[in-house]
């Protein structure tokens, strides 16, 4: 194996982190900052390439890759678990992993953050100017947690739920069993029949965009809360604002839309049953630690010539 050197678009203290703890593993190695975007013109010795979402912010990538890609490279690991802000020529050429798993638990915390938050009315609880209103607030425990997409996130949100006595039910595409006191919904429409707060942790695909429409949307048990913290495509946001002003849903937490950021004056923006944070989900304190073990795990491999893990496939 030749000598491990690594072009990242990742900011400079994210290379710190990778540099810190590559210098203890091959401290041969180095680490190249190479500009955000396309990659054009990699330096010529770089045979691996750390990569950022690229298609984001109304920017599209050409659908042909640069001149002279792939360069050196030799494999391509993307910061992201999801391969939808990326061009289709990139999986093409060399192989390219994800970081699928590295913020598994941060999406299933964010999830039950935001279930608390409806069912114990925060923070709309809070005292404010002597007024004490007591409200009842709903329990969590004997409710149902319905999961579409069942991958890393759905396997700790479902792990998590249990714990605190909350049934689940989840839906998806593979037919392999799911892990202890987790139950098989028959179809999209069951699950949503089922579910008091329903979590969206699917992959976006040409076959699930709009996965979750009006007739979909018409399945709810009446009331549900809807959190969707894997991407806006999924969901067909104006049979969502349909469903939430018919009360068919009652609440919907959205931690992505489409686009990324809403044009001013988009109803989700004001609706009185709609929470919007800034898809923030995936992002914590230790987020660079956490993809930096996703990464340097399958560098151990890529050295000892072994198939690499979290490879991507292309969507259909």
């Amino acid at each position: 194996m030749s000598q491990v050197i690594v072009a990242s678009q990742l900011d400079e203290d994210f290379n710190e982190v990778i540099r810190e703890r590559l210098a203890k593993i091959h401290p041969d190695a180095q680490v190249i900052d190479v500009p955000v975007g396309v990659p054009s013109d990699l330096p010529p010795q770089a045979n691996i390439l750390l990569l950022r979402p690229i298609n984001v912010r109304g920017y599209t990538a050409p659908d042909t890759p640069p001149p002279g890609w792939p360069y050196g490279v030799q494999w391509v690991h993307l910061v992201s678990s999801g391969i939808d802000f990326y061009p289709q020529w990139l999986f093409n050429g060399p192989p390219v992993t994800t970081s699928r798993g590295s913020a598994a638990d941060n999406l299933a915390e964010f999830a039950l953050a935001a279930i608390f938050a409806a069912a114990k009315h925060l923070p709309d609880i809070w005292v404010k100017d002597s007024q004490w209103n007591f409200t009842a607030l709903r329990p969590l425990k004997g409710t149902t947690l319905g999961i579409l997409g069942f991958g890393a996130i759905g396997e700790r949100l479902a792990q998590k739920a249990l714990a605190l006595g909350i049934k689940v039910v989840a839906l998806r595409q593979s037919q392999e069993p799911f892990s202890a006191g987790v139950d098989a919904a028959k179809d999209i429409h069951d699950l949503f029949a089922r579910a008091d707060h329903l979590v969206v942790a699917a992959p976006l695909t040409p076959s699930t965009r709009h996965i979750i429409n009006r007739d979909v949307l018409g399945s709810a048990k009446p009331g549900l809360h809807l959190i969707n913290i894997a991407r806006g495509g999924l969901l067909d946001q104006e049979a969502l604002l349909e469903s939430l002003d018919n009360g068919q849903i009652g609440l919907a937490s959205l931690d992505v839309t489409e686009p990324e950021p809403l044009p001013d004056g988009h109803a989700l923006y004001t609706h009185p049953r709609v929470r919007l944070s800034p898809h923030t989900s995936a992002i914590s304190t230790n987020s660079r630690n956490e993809i930096a073990d996703t990464f340097l795990a399958n560098l151990e491999r890529y050295v000892a010539g072994l198939e690499l893990h979290n490879l991507a496939s292309t969507p259909v």
